[in-house]
């Protein structure tokens, strides 16, 4: 089963006063392009958060996002109570030795002064926290795999209409083939009687005639053609982390489609190789997607 590589989760778990949010989002990528968003509290763990990250993701655009939501009124400023009342007492001192008027608000005098309610405790990350924020973190990647998951599923039965449908045009080519060859040998006479006075060794015309079907001949083209295709059907059965080689036999496909489109003297055929075409165009376009 294939994976996609596009997908989102998010996990949402409580901490005492707090909520841990993660969520992480995933695009197509040639490798692992990690950007990641962390709160100041879990940035001392960043590497290790990286690490769970890439070990489970492996190739994609990846948005990795942790931030807290304390609960209202947790997060306020203490105010400095001892300091308030020294800024008070320097105040009435200074306006009774220079005769300034005390001020009309003496709340929002005091507040304004600097530090009154600076918070200065320093949080710190203990083990037990960190259990629940890596607990948030697997919980988000897990949700982003399964959509990963139902998503390589889309994709798998889309490849397998895709294909299907360029076997059966493969196979509707023959009965053009076998026509082919008895109007490119009855063209050619025709053009040779159509002189007066020319004369021809019948032999002769038969071995040039073999010689340029030959080079027309596309039994080789359809039989690595049905090739490919078998073998993109087992890639995709092989697993995770096929989405590369997926693309390295789509891109022989399109080699085997095109050779048989310039050996397509008939417009019939030219327009079945067209069909193959457009089919092998929207398995290009979305094996960019596969993991």
């Amino acid at each position: 089963m294939i994976l996609s590589m596009t997908g989102y989760g998010k996990a949402v778990v409580a901490y005492k006063e707090k909520k841990i949010n993660v969520e992480v989002k995933s695009l197509n990528s040639k490798s692992l392009d990690l950007s990641a968003r962390i709160a100041p509290l879990y940035r001392e763990k960043e590497m290790e958060i990286r690490q769970m990250v890439s070990k489970c993701i492996v190739r994609g655009k990846v948005d990795f996002s942790i931030w807290i939501e304390k609960e209202a009124g947790t997060d306020a400023a203490p105010i400095n109570a001892a300091l308030v009342e020294n800024y008070y007492r320097q105040i009435k001192e200074i306006s009774k030795n220079t005769g300034i008027p005390e001020p009309s608000d003496w709340f929002y005098t005091l507040l304004r002064m600097p530090d009154v309610t600076a918070k200065t405790e320093v949080e710190v990350l203990s083990d037990e926290e960190w259990a629940v924020v890596c607990q948030a973190v697997n919980a988000a990647l897990e949700q982003l795999m399964a959509f990963r998951r139902q998503e390589g599923a889309a994709l798998q039965v889309r490849f397998e209409q895709n294909i299907s449908c360029i076997a059966e045009l493969l196979a509707s080519i023959e009965p053009f083939e076998t026509s082919r060859v008895e109007k490119i040998r009855a063209r050619i006479v025709e053009g040779l009687a159509s002189i007066p006075g020319v004369e021809y060794d019948k032999n002769r015309l038969e071995q040039e005639l073999i010689y340029y079907i030959e080079k027309l001949d596309i039994s080789e083209e359809k039989q690595r053609l049905a090739n490919h295709l078998r073998y993109f059907r087992q890639t995709m059965e092989e697993g995770e982390s096929q989405g590369k080689k997926l693309g390295f036999i789509a891109q022989e496909m399109g080699r085997e489609i095109n050779t048989t489109g310039s050996k397509s003297n008939q417009a019939e055929m030219q327009n079945i190789v067209v069909r193959m075409k457009d089919q092998l165009e929207q398995i290009k376009e979305q094996v960019l997607n596969v993991l």
